[in-house]
């Protein structure tokens, strides 16, 4: 078989792969940033790279256009909402036939997000699961007839009243490495059993030491955040994120399950991919603190259930059709040094799944917020590329996950992006001029403000807050009508324009960038918030309930997006304003939890057996549920809260050249 070189710029990786690779294949073996949304089927456009031509000595490589085959149907017939910039090519159809070197643009590379997310420990008492206790050992302890094992049994007796279980194989190799100094002493690190039993002989430290640590693991499908805390003091000393580089592999959960499906060994590289990102985050974290890597003894981990078996190595396929069977809905617990993490005397913790397509970090959400433990009725929102949720209080607990798809993190929409520098995160709309004012993510100046043009970084697109709150206020405007058509009305204005057969609304223009919010862009939002109120509607009406008026939206998504804005489109039901609030990373908070906090785990592993699950996939009122959750706020529930804050326009009117209300709140 006929090898060719190919060189990825602006990144410089290069690498030998066989004639006939895809672009996008050779990029993922090679590791360079090439995004997809739909895992390499023609659909979303994300994977668009640049041919070069000429001669590179730097590389010896001279490449010409016989470097990748010629356009396929799949590209000459290609009409997705992203069109292919001119000159480009799409990675996932295009091959390799000779030496090439490739330009990957902005637009198509895989953007470092911005992370932003905190834990919060309200009320946490820590319960360790790991102890220190320091021992001597007389020489004369030790005898021809005892082991140093039984002789630290013997002094952990005598000198803390504690009965000594097993002891790990990290700790065995260390230990007469521990005591051969003088005095023979040593400090030990005990792991608690969690059936009660006598704790196991983690780890040994030649030093007296009073200091312990761990590592609380948030593993999203798009970002992975984690936490490094003094197991001993329950402080947060450091906390860092990364993007998922499994986002290569396909942007939502489903298309990595259909790349594992589709691609012999895919569910090998998928693991091998998350595995090294926890290992990388695992030394930045210690790096940054200055905390040796033996010292790190316990470390958790939640995800949703298809990170949940990757992590562990598990195929997840059978989570990717009916009945979405779980290989274990019960807390596991393995090595860091399984994992590929450089961890020596860590154990891992992974919290429970609940379900097929509701996991570990909605059992972790659960324990930071506590629906299990209210006397009222709480709705916990984690939104992501599924909306995770759970309603409940003391009396009984219900969930269920909705296939929201990635629209409120900014993919299927012409203009969106992830949370990066220079994306829309804000919009205001004139009610009068139609004029737009939108902030945008490194600046917190209004494009209004003449100093925004200096001072504002280049805008680059739409996040997933900036869209809702576009497409709400639009419909507050008049110019989205109840059923999500974009329409002129009888105004004229400069911002609204023809798109084909329909119209567009302009967000932002400046002399390098036009943003626009199309039809296609409302309905992919429509179809989203749909399937998430849909959701939420089943559990209210499983739980016999008709209102709510506790709900806490998790996740960096939900951290962000107004409450108002919420409302207006009818993500959650109508309810107090301020019945509604962001709780940040959820999950994150939770992990800490488990991380700091044997009760904790406990909690959690009781209370997740207690929940109520339901499949919305195969649930018979869903698709009725998801019809009548389509229009703004929604086609038939009525909104008498939402009406104190905002002048929503009369259903089924026509576009009038009134002028619209306005937000009784300063911007």
């Amino acid at each position: 078989m006929t090898n060719v070189r190919v060189v990825f710029t602006p990144s410089g990786l290069a690498g030998t792969v066989p004639a006939g690779t895809t672009v996008l294949d050779a990029a993922r073996a090679l590791g360079v940033d090439l995004d997809t949304v739909c895992g390499g089927r023609g659909i979303c456009g994300h994977c668009q790279v640049l041919p070069t031509t000429g001669s590179f000595a730097k590389w010896s490589i001279q490449s010409d256009d016989s470097a990748l085959s010629v356009p396929a149907a799949m590209e000459t017939d290609y009409r997705a909402n992203r069109p292919l910039a001119p000159n480009a090519r799409l990675g996932c159809s295009a091959t390799l036939q000779h030496d090439a070197v490739i330009d990957v643009p902005a637009a198509s590379q895989v953007h470092r997000q911005v992370v932003r997310k905190t834990v919060t420990l309200d009320d946490l008492v820590v319960d360790p699961v790991v102890t220190l206790a320091y021992v001597e050992i007389e020489d004369g302890e030790v005898s021809d007839r005892e082991s140093l094992v039984g002789a630290i049994r013997g002094a952990m007796r005598e000198q803390h009243g504690i009965e000594v279980g097993g002891v790990d194989t990290g700790a065995l190799v260390g230990l007469h490495g521990a005591f051969a100094g003088e005095p023979r002493a040593a400090t030990l690190a005990l792991r608690h059993n969690p059936d009660g039993g006598p704790p196991t002989l983690a780890a040994a430290f030649a030093e007296f030491t009073d200091a312990v640590y761990g590592i609380a693991i948030d593993v999203g499908s798009t970002t992975i955040a984690g936490h490094l805390c003094d197991l001993t003091t329950g402080e947060v000393l450091g906390s860092a994120g990364r993007m998922n580089p499994q986002i290569r592999f396909g942007e939502d959960l489903m298309s990595r399950v259909s790349y594992v499906m589709m691609n012999p060994g895919g569910q090998q590289q998928l693991t091998a991919a998350v595995r090294t990102a926890l290992a990388e985050l695992v030394r930045e974290l210690t790096d940054a603190a200055a905390v040796d890597p033996t010292h790190v003894l316990d470390t958790v981990i939640v995800g949703n259930p298809i990170m949940h078996h990757l992590v562990l190595g598990i195929d997840p396929t059978p989570l990717g059709t009916a009945p979405f069977e779980l290989a274990t809905d019960e807390a596991v617990h393995t090595r860091a040094r399984d994992l590929g993490v450089d961890l020596p005397n860590a154990a891992v913790y992974l919290l429970p799944c609940i379900a097929g397509h509701v996991g570990a970090d909605t059992a972790a959400a659960m324990l930071a917020e506590g629906p299990h433990r209210s006397d009222h009725p709480q709705l916990l929102v984690d939104i992501g590329t599924n909306a995770e949720i759970v309603l409940g209080s003391v009396d009984a607990v219900f969930a269920a996950s909705s296939p929201t798809g990635p629209a409120f993190e900014g993919a299927q929409i012409s203009s969106g992006q992830r949370a990066t520098v220079g994306a829309i995160e804000r919009v205001r709309i004139d009610r009068a001029t139609l004029a737009p004012r939108v902030r945008v993510i490194g600046c917190d100046r209004w494009s209004d403000d003449p100093a925004f043009e200096s001072e504002a970084p280049a805008v680059t697109g739409i996040c997933g807050s900036g869209i809702v709150e576009a497409i709400a206020e639009l419909f507050l405007a008049g110019v989205i009508t109840a059923d999500g058509t974009i329409r002129p009305g009888d105004r004229s204005t400069p911002h609204v324009v023809p798109d084909g057969r329909t119209f567009a609304y302009v967000l932002f223009e400046d002399s390098d960038t036009q943003l626009r919010v199309t039809q296609n862009d409302v309905r992919a939002i429509q179809l989203a918030k749909a399937a998430l109120r849909a959701g939420i509607d089943l559990l209210l009406e499983h739980a016999d309930l008709t209102t709510v008026t506790d709900i806490r939206l998790a996740g960096a998504f939900g951290a962000h997006i107004d409450p108002l804005y919420a409302m207006v489109l009818g993500l959650v039901p109508d309810c107090p304003l301020d019945g509604v609030r962001g709780v940040g990373n959820a999950a994150g908070a939770g992990a800490v939890r488990a991380l700091l906090s044997g009760a904790q785990r406990r909690e959690i592993e009781s209370a997740v057996r207690h929940v109520v699950k339901l499949e919305t996939a195969i649930e018979p009122r869903f698709q009725e549920l998801f019809v009548a959750a389509m229009g703004f706020p929604h086609t038939t529930a009525p909104t008498p809260r939402l009406v104190e804050f905002v002048d929503l326009p009369e259903r089924r009117a026509p576009i009038r050249t009134r002028a619209r209300r306005t937000i009784k709140e300063t911007p």
